[in-house]
């Protein structure tokens, strides 16, 4: 779980945090997931440079997010596959009773990829071994809530 507090700049003129800035926030939870790991986001791991491309993403929104609002990006593992990893994000506002309320839900899919040496196009490689030991789907129940 990462936590944020929305800037003025993170905001349009009504006030409300641009859609763009969840996907900022969910790329910074998936950066802290790696780190926290000690994994590579981008170099060398098992004797190739690998990154991870994103392939599919999306967030539906539920409640608006405002400027000096104080939001909880919470991060699933919901599939892990031979090639792509597919988090789910939880997006929640905390309210100054100490409750939170769920503001926005989102997926982001990635793929693990290299250059070819050859074409330098990029190609899919399955998932290191270091990467694949230390992540674990959670229960739906978890990502659903």
């Amino acid at each position: 779980m990462i936590v944020r507090q929305i800037e003025f700049v993170d905001t349009d003129m009504a006030g409300i945090m641009h859609f763009s800035n969840y996907y900022r926030m969910m790329e910074a939870a998936e950066t802290s997931l790696f780190r926290s790991l000690g994994l590579p986001l981008f170099e060398e791991c098992e004797g190739r440079l690998v990154g991870w491309p994103r392939v599919r993403s999306r967030c539906d929104y539920h409640a608006p997010v405002r400027f000096n609002d104080v939001v909880e990006v919470h991060l699933f593992v919901k599939e892990i596959r031979t090639h792509a990893l597919n988090f789910f994000f939880r997006f929640r506002k905390r309210r100054p009773d100490g409750t939170r309320e769920a503001v926005a839900r989102g997926e982001l899919t990635t793929v693990c990829a290299t250059l070819d040496p050859t074409t330098q196009a990029i190609v899919t490689v399955p998932l290191p071994a270091v990467v694949r030991a230390q992540l674990e789907v959670a229960p739906k129940i978890a990502y659903r809530a």
